[in-house]
């Protein structure tokens, strides 16, 4: 039995702390403002006390509250626990946390996927000295946990350019599937972006990054047309503005093919 400490029970807390709970786990929880605490898992009146005598600490608050959460729980933890930070901090804030002063060991933990959707079984990524302790701990709740070579912030760094893909990507299917829907055509535009995603992804991949410079001035004008249409319809085009101005950029300033592969 591992003596758990989850900072921050919302929706993300909650799912660990009731995982953990299941498990076997002793679980205390400390969050201010979260309504209900989750089965199992014992409610502490401040983060310090949560985390005394915690050999694991997660924390599933929001970045701004990192800093702080850090400096009042690192001072009270042991030699031989863990400090492992779950919120979507910059790289270099990870850093800073990870050089502050404490007996713990710091990881510095990337969620790799909606936890409101598969709960404690999102995948994970993990960096820094404490990244064993998080394996050993959330590896037997089936949860796929990759460790990144480096020291706190590197994980991080992996997470935040999954987000320019995943994000982006998110974003461009809202608006495509909106003014479809606009125009009358929301099934095969549906059909279009499905037909994508589908194929052979490396090959997508490289035909995006070379015929995107190759064509990005006829493309950047396209993109004008299209968020012109989409202006029409009545429908937001901020995804289709910015292709436009970054095919713009790209035409003015190609890349030499060989940055490309």
């Amino acid at each position: 039995m591992t003596k758990c400490t989850i900072i921050g029970l919302g929706e993300a807390g909650a799912a660990y702390a009731s995982a953990l709970a299941a498990a076997g786990h002793q679980v205390t929880g400390f969050d201010p403002v979260a309504p209900n605490t989750p089965a199992g898992t014992t409610r502490a009146a401040t983060a310090a006390e949560a985390c005394r005598g915690a050999d694991i600490v997660l924390v599933l608050t929001g970045a701004a509250a990192a800093r702080s959460v850090a400096k009042d729980c690192l001072p009270v933890l042991t030699a031989g626990s863990t400090y492992a930070d779950f919120t979507s901090s910059s790289p270099a804030v990870m850093q800073e946390l990870g050089q502050l002063p404490t007996k713990a060991s710091f990881a510095d933990v990337a969620i790799l996927g909606p936890v409101a959707a598969l709960g404690a079984k999102t995948p994970l990524m993990v960096s820094g000295p404490g990244s064993d302790a998080v394996v050993r701990l959330l590896a037997p709740l089936g949860v796929d946990v990759e460790t990144a070579d480096g020291g706190p912030g590197a994980a991080m760094s992996h997470k935040l350019l999954r987000s320019v893909l995943m994000k982006g990507l998110a974003s461009v299917v809202v608006e495509a599937v909106t003014a479809g829907r606009a125009a009358g055509l929301e099934g095969w535009i549906r059909e279009q972006i499905a037909r994508q995603l589908a194929g052979d992804g490396q090959s997508v991949i490289d035909r995006f990054l070379t015929g995107t410079s190759k064509h990005a001035v006829r493309r950047s004008r396209e993109m004008q047309d299209t968020a012109s249409y989409l202006a029409e319809l009545g429908v937001p085009a901020e995804m289709t503005e910015a292709s436009a101005a970054a095919l713009t950029r790209i035409a003015a300033t190609p890349a030499p093919e060989a940055a490309l592969r």
